[in-house]
């Protein structure tokens, strides 16, 4: 796990100075570069696993190409973010069940339009991104050998090699001055985050229907611009 994050994380700041000297002369770039940093909420969407939502972090960098006489702007941006999120499980043996942490690592790449609702203090920022995810990892692998809820024989360590990409579309607000923002952003992946499962040949008595899961994050960020 820590040499996947350690990739993302080369990725990352691979791109963010990519960013930064490819800025067109002909264009006017609002503030320069930005970067940003929040919290996140995720959740997984699906009728296989009872779920509940869990915070995370998020990290991003953002470049925004100002059209001051159009009604939008437009932006690259990229973030990491580690998220988690709670699956139902029992311990073999007992019936009380409880949820058992989880955590995701995510990388973006997206493409966003900010609709100007007061000029460019108030807009709403949608657009499409692309997105790579690590593996679902438990945070106490000694819980590796629980039952996922709603299964007879499927264990919490059986469930990790989720799909590796994934289309998002968002939607979000954000408001602020020159070197100052504050972002609300809602992120839903297109794709069926769960799909890989499918193949994996899991024992899935209890529970026979395929393994489908969208999902839903969260983010709240705060940007300074340079």
């Amino acid at each position: 796990m820590h040499s996947k994050s350690n990739i993302l994380l080369n990725i990352f700041f691979i791109c963010f100075i990519t960013m930064g000297f490819s800025q067109h002369g002909t264009v006017k770039i609002v503030n320069g570069i930005g970067i940003y940093a929040g919290i996140t909420q995720y959740d997984l969407v699906s009728n296989n696993f009872t779920t509940k939502k869990g915070a995370g972090w998020m990290l991003g960098a953002s470049a925004t190409v100002d059209l001051p006489h159009k009604w939008y702007n437009m932006s690259y941006n990229i973030q990491l973010a580690e998220n988690n999120l709670g699956i139902a499980a029992s311990n073999i043996g007992y019936s009380n069940e409880e949820f058992i942490d989880y955590k995701v690592l995510t990388a973006q790449i997206a493409l966003l339009v900010h609709i100007k609702l007061i000029e460019s203090f108030l807009t709403i920022d949608v657009g499409p991104m692309l997105q790579y995810n690590g593996q679902l990892d438990l945070d106490d692998k000694n819980q590796g050998g629980f039952m996922i809820a709603n299964y007879n024989n499927l264990l919490a360590k059986d469930i990790k090699e989720i799909s590796r990409f994934n289309v998002d579309g968002a939607i979000g607000l954000s408001a602020g001055f020159n070197h100052f923002r504050l972002k609300a952003q809602y992120i839903y992946g297109i794709l069926n985050t769960l799909d890989n499962l499918n193949k994996q040949n899991l024992d899935q008595t209890g529970n026979t229907g395929k393994f489908k899961g969208n999902q839903s994050m969260l983010a709240f960020t705060a940007m300074v611009s340079f």
